[in-house]
C-alpha cells in the first residue's frame, strides 16, 4: 500500500530503499527540503506518474509532500486515509476510529537515497497521534516490496495478510471495495478489469508511545 518507490500503493522500476534513484550515491542535504502539505491534485499527479498503482483514493487526511527548497517543486508524497473499518478493527480494536493508513508513498527517481526516510520521518510528525494513535500501512509482495524502509522509521512488522486477488484496468489498479459493498470477480470483470493474481501484504503498525 503505502511502498516508497521510484519511476511504488503502493509501483515500481526503482525502489528508493535498495540504492536511491538515478544518483544512488547522492545523499539529500536535509536544509534543502522541507516536508509540508501539498494539494489533492498534487498527490494524484506524482502517483500517477511514478507509482505502480497509478491511481488512488479522492480523498486525503493527510498530503504531505516533499519539497525542493528554492525553486518549491514537490519530488515525493506521503497520501493518509482512513482505512475500512474492517481493516481497522484487525489492526487496532481498542480504537479502530483511530486508525490512520499510509496508502501511497512516493518518491520521484532523481532525488537522493534517502529522501524516503526523510519524508516518511517528518510526514509522521505531522500527524495528530492524539486522533490517529495507530498508524498501518502495507508492502506489496506482488512489487517485491520488503517494508525496509517502515522498519528503518520505528514501524513494527505484524505479519502477512492473506493472499487477495489484484486487479487492473487499462495499467491502473482497482479496488473490489465499492462504497460499502466488495465487488465479485465477476463483476470486476465485468468493468473491463483484469485479475492479474493474488498476493499477501507484509503489514506494518506503528502505534503512539
Amino acid at each position: 500500500m503505502g511502498v516508497c518507490t521510484a519511476s511504488v500503493e503502493n509501483g515500481t522500476p526503482v525502489n528508493q530503499t535498495g540504492g536511491g534513484g538515478v544518483n544512488p550515491t547522492a545523499v539529500l542535504h536535509k536544509n534543502e527540503w522541507m516536508v509540508e502539505t501539498v494539494p489533492l491534485s498534487t498527490a494524484q499527479r506524482l502517483v500517477c506518474q511514478f507509482h505502480y498503482s497509478k491511481g488512488g483514493s479522492n480523498t486525503a487526511t493527510y498530503r504531505h509532500g516533499l519539497v525542493r527548497r528554492g525553486d518549491y517543486e514537490c519530488l515525493g508524497v506521503a497520501w493518509w486515509i482512513p482505512p475500512t473499518k474492517s481493516a481497522a478493527l484487525a489492526t487496532y480494536p481498542q480504537n479502530w476510529k483511530g486508525v490512520l493508513a499510509l496508502s501511497r508513498l512516493v518518491i520521484h527517481p532523481s532525488v537522493p537515497k534517502n529522501a524516503c526516510s526523510f519524508l516518511m520521518a517528518h510526514s509522521m510528525r505531522m500527524i495528530d497521534r492524539e486522533k490517529w494513535p495507530c498508524l498501518v500501512t502495507y508492502a506489496d509482495e506482488w512489487q517485491g516490496h520488503t517494508g525496509a524502509i517502515y522498519l528503518a522509521t520505528g514501524w513494527k512488522f505484524v505479519g502477512n495478510t492473506a493472499p487477495e486477488a489484484t486487479f487492473q484496468l487499462d495499467g491502473r489498479m482497482v479496488a473490489r471495495k465499492a462504497g460499502p459493498k466488495t465487488r465479485t470477480r465477476a463483476e470486476m470483470e465485468a468493468i473491463g478489469a483484469v485479475m492479474v493474481g493474488r498476493f499477501s501484504k507484509r503489514k506494518f503498525i506503528h502505534v503512539a508511545s
